[in-house]
């Protein structure tokens, strides 16, 4: 077993993954190549496994992420706990107080990041009425501020990150109390100003938003309306973050602080999955492939410690027991989407009620949060964006293709198909494998520029994935196949 220096943990290496695979052509695995995108195969070359490529930390990624401020984002956080509560439904129109005057600002602030942008950066207020629900006594009207920095190549696909504007307390219903929300969620804003504030003046070939979105504590409500709006408009959004709960670095009641690390959320099985898809699924042992899982090894490969200062502890379900943040709204519409949150949170301190002193809210502001490592998830949140915008898009519709029964056939080799991506840069892509008991992808075949491939290795013993690889050497994520009969 060797290092793994991105996962910090033993991987298998290429001989320990061949060898225990049980394919006819051990060193040198065959591949059937074609001569170009689309085509039929024509014959049979030797493409030889090696241990997959590991995304590289640009220089001017690593530039950025110095800039990331804990200062701005101490300004912001003791900002938003001055509006005393951001309850979904305190009052809209008093210019001090409430979810109204918290938008207004937090919409004037992305107002004023974007005119940096020159003009690649446009900033809306996305508003509706939501009608009588449990948590809704009356229909309330609920605003997203939303930025989005148009890609220059491909900006059909989306990279969106998310913070929640609204706070409470203990008590959902309590529109009147005072509710700081310094942690839940004034942080996970911050984190999505700042890293609005960093990448407005800067291009990449996907579209990146940047939204603070409403109605999280009664239901999830702005998000969904967010998801629901990009999926009409058939926005192709091809990996989502929730950072709600991002400011503490520990718990507050006596457990060992752990002042980097972050949890990252993952679903296994996608929301969206139909009963058909579940069973296929869990049929070909994919139950850890589903789309937010790539997402979540992608955010693994290109947010390391090295590069963040945080250690990214991957949590392998939706979210919490009982509790769900803003990333199950668009895991509801098929996207790929993840949420970070502190390693330990603690309820009681989140939606207390605070003291006033000199009209700045305390208690779980200075307290509880701790903005250097606010910044530090920042930094999290940055590289993976980053690595996404500049990467090329996830594959699309990769097919992996079973014999039929009583037809035997190629039983023993691995036909892949997929679609052509639309990146001019393209260079090719590459098919990637796991020992079905590991965690993480170990080894990887570049197959060209090509839209098929053929295998001499068994699909029954290994798991399957494509990416694909411009010729700067950016990495998409990964596309889990689906399965069809041939």
């Amino acid at each position: 077993m060797e290092n793994n220096p991105i996962l910090g943990r033993k991987a298998p290496s290429r001989r320990v993954f061949l060898s225990a695979s049980a394919v006819t052509a051990v060193a040198a695995p065959l591949a059937t190549r074609t001569a170009s995108a689309g085509t039929a195969p024509t014959g049979t070359a030797r493409a030889s496994s090696s241990a997959i490529s590991r995304h590289e930390p640009a220089d001017d990624l690593r530039a950025m992420l110095r800039d990331v401020d804990p200062n701005r984002i101490r300004a912001t956080v003791l900002r938003l706990t001055q509006f005393g509560t951001r309850h979904t439904a305190s009052s809209q129109t008093d210019p001090v107080r409430g979810i109204g005057a918290a938008t207004a600002w937090v919409f004037e602030q992305m107002q004023a990041i974007a005119a940096t942008s020159s003009g690649s950066m446009t900033v809306q207020q996305q508003t509706f009425v939501q009608p009588v629900a449990s948590r809704i006594p009356v229909p309330t009207t609920i605003t997203n501020v939303i930025a989005t920095l148009q890609g220059t190549a491909s900006p059909e696909r989306f990279y969106v990150v998310t913070g929640h504007l609204d706070s409470r307390v203990t008590d959902v219903l309590d529109f009147t109390s005072d509710a700081p929300g310094a942690d839940d969620d004034a942080s996970g804003v911050a984190v999505v100003l700042e890293l609005a504030r960093l990448f407005a003046t800067r291009q990449f070939p996907g579209t990146l938003v940047f939204a603070a979105v409403a109605g999280e504590e009664q239901g999830l409500y702005g998000s969904t309306f967010m998801a629901t709006q990009m999926a009409a408009a058939g926005a192709d959004v091809q990996g989502m973050f929730s950072n709600d709960i991002v400011g503490a670095s520990q718990a507050w009641d006596g457990t060992r602080p752990d002042p980097h690390t972050l949890r990252l959320f993952l679903e296994g099985i996608p929301t969206a999955a139909t009963a058909n898809d579940i069973a296929i699924m869990q049929a070909v042992g994919g139950e850890n492939d589903g789309v937010s899982r790539q997402l979540g090894r992608f955010v693994m490969e290109v947010a390391p410690r090295e590069l963040t200062d945080m250690n990214i502890r991957v949590i392998w379900r939706r979210d919490r027991y009982l509790r769900a943040s803003d990333h199950v709204s668009f895991q509801g519409q098929g996207y790929p989407a993840a949420r970070f949150t502190e390693p330990r949170e603690n309820f009681d301190h989140e939606h207390q009620n605070t003291q006033v002193v000199n009209g700045v809210q305390f208690g779980d502001l200075i307290q509880f949060v701790d903005f250097d490592y606010i910044a530090r998830v920042a930094k999290v949140n940055g590289a993976a964006l980053w690595a996404l915008g500049t990467a090329p898009s996830t594959p699309k519709n990769v097919l992996i293709h079973a014999t039929a029964p009583l037809n035997f056939a190629g039983i023993n080799t691995t036909t892949l198909t997929w679609n052509a991506n639309p990146e001019p840069n393209l260079a090719g892509y590459e098919v990637v494998m796991r020992e079905t008991t590991s965690p993480d992808w170990t080894d990887a075949i570049d197959v060209g520029n090509v839209t098929t491939v053929t295998l001499d290795i068994s699909k029954d013993n290994v798991q399957f994935g494509l990416r694909a690889v411009d010729q700067a050497g950016h990495r998409s994520p990964v596309a889990f196949p689906q399965v069809v009969t041939t």
